[in-house]
């Protein structure tokens, strides 16, 4: 996965109203979604509409959270770049899992903990690749 640190005029800063007018239906129901879904807001998927939240109840898929909203557009929009800041610690490992499999590139403008394990990811700031929260961590605080 690359990351670029900072402002980024070409990544797509407002990834609510950008969801709100982009997502598809089978986005909601892919497997991969629901496992995220679950994991990031608690919620469960029941249909392309509807989402049962033990916080809000039946909700439409406009109503999760900006995270797994990000997270789904980086996903499913691999041409585009989406900043990631909406999305909290607890997507960290998400967004790993997406990139495992294809190139991903997102915008960071906060420090986001990658946790403890090893991981590949390239500093588009500077391009550097490091594999540690350690190595990580004195290269974003220059950019954040």
């Amino acid at each position: 996965m690359n990351i670029y640190y900072g402002d980024m005029p070409e990544a797509v800063f407002n990834t609510e109203v950008f969801f709100k007018n982009s997502y598809a239906d089978e986005w909601i129901v892919d497997d991969f979604s629901k496992q995220m879904i679950a994991d990031v807001d608690k919620s469960c998927v029941l249909g392309t509409g509807v989402i049962d939240s033990p916080v809000l109840g039946k909700i439409a898929p406009e109503r999760l959270s900006g995270g797994v909203k990000t997270l789904m557009l980086i996903k499913f929009m691999p041409e585009m770049v989406f900043n990631a800041s909406t999305c909290g610690n607890n997507c960290a490992k998400w967004l790993l899992q997406i990139a495992a499999d294809e190139d991903r590139t997102i915008n960071l403008r906060n420090i986001m903990n990658f946790g403890e394990g090893p991981f590949e990811l390239k500093v588009l700031n500077t391009g550097q690749e490091v594999h540690s929260m350690r190595e990580l961590l004195p290269i974003a605080i220059e950019y954040v």
